[in-house]
């Protein structure tokens, strides 16, 4: 082993949550579970916890994104907790300086605000959150720009709580447009490597090549989202894991859905297009048992020298995804 090799020991884990809504389940338990996960999450080492904003989702229940960031913050002590992310485009700038704003004052030092650029959901209901019809995502410097002016109380209309508040603001992509503006700025950058695999390292290349030292970073971060579905027995992980291969199975069919139960043999459900397309898109999951997992994850840190990784888990029974999430917390600490 190279001794400038990094492992995953020396890098933080953190947590993505779409607050997942079971079939048969209510988002009323979703959120509980978040909570829960949460507050376990945190005395399992995990540095961030984030959730994410989508609409007109039936399998997703963080929709109200920021209030559910302060429900999290305040049934936890010290993990930090932010938005992974809000899709600044649904929001009038303005409002979301205001929410985190409140979010930092309530909470200081432990408040993350991650963005996008996307809708987080389909066009028609784009249209229905984007009311003054900017539903593409090429609005999105100038709506940055507005929003960090706010922070900076470099805007006519001052942004109360929100005005002269440090809030760590990472720019979040699926492509290289936000590497490409978050190297610009100088800020942090998360890639969705958990759905978007094959422009992992292409856009992380390009965050570092033309990253611009700023008053944030002196030098380029970057954070990668992994789906990883541990357990204790390798044909138990790959049994979980049929429930987030139908996750993505109902995308591609664009009928979602609430999560599904594992099932035995995903090719009663899946034809050969729809399997190759979900494969794509899950190329870079980790599943397995805690050996598989270390080893899947130090792969993908070799070959994308991420900074830290942002763990997501699409698994069905609560208990057993809360047991994910303490063993790949195991791994992490090299506990396994």
């Amino acid at each position: 082993m190279s001794q400038d090799r990094k492992t995953i020991r020396e890098i933080p884990y953190s947590v993505l949550d779409l607050s997942p809504i079971t079939q048969g389940s209510t988002p009323a338990q979703s959120l509980k579970n978040t909570l829960e996960l949460a507050r376990h999450t945190e005395t399992w080492g995990y540095t961030r916890y984030w959730l994410a904003e989508h609409h007109n989702m039936p399998g997703v229940a963080s929709a109200a994104t920021s209030v559910v960031i302060g429900r999290v913050a305040a049934e936890t002590e010290k993990i930090r907790v932010g938005s992974g992310g809000i899709m600044l485009p649904n929001h009038a700038p303005l409002m979301i300086a205001e929410q985190f704003g409140t979010l930092e004052s309530l909470f200081p030092g432990r408040i993350d605000l991650g963005l996008g650029r996307a809708p987080g959901t389909d066009q028609l209901t784009a249209r229905a959150l984007r009311r003054d019809g900017k539903s593409s995502g090429q609005f999105f410097p100038e709506l940055l720009a507005e929003l960090r002016g706010y922070f900076a109380g470099e805007n006519h209309v001052r942004a109360i709580p929100g005005e002269g508040l440090n809030i760590p603001i990472w720019l979040l992509g699926s492509s290289d447009f936000s590497a490409r503006l978050a190297a610009e700025l100088g800020l942090p950058f998360a890639f969705a490597s958990h759905f978007s695999p094959e422009y992992t390292v292409p856009a992380l290349n390009l965050y570092r090549e033309y990253f611009q030292p700023s008053e944030v970073l002196d030098q380029p971060y970057a954070m990668i989202g992994v789906n990883v579905i541990a357990a204790d027995e390798e044909e138990e992980a790959r049994r979980l894991s049929t429930s987030m291969q139908q996750q993505f199975i109902s995308l591609v069919r664009n009928r979602p859905a609430p999560l599904q139960p594992p099932v035995e043999d995903m090719d009663e459900l899946w034809n050969e297009y729809e399997k190759a397309a979900v494969m794509r898109q899950l190329a870079t999951s980790v599943i397995g048992a805690p050996k598989t997992v270390k080893e899947g994850l130090q792969q993908l840190l070799d070959e994308t020298q991420a900074d830290e990784m942002m763990i997501n888990a699409a698994i069905f029974d609560h208990q057993a995804r809360l047991h994910s999430f303490e063993l790949v917390s195991e791994i992490f600490k090299g506990d396994r």
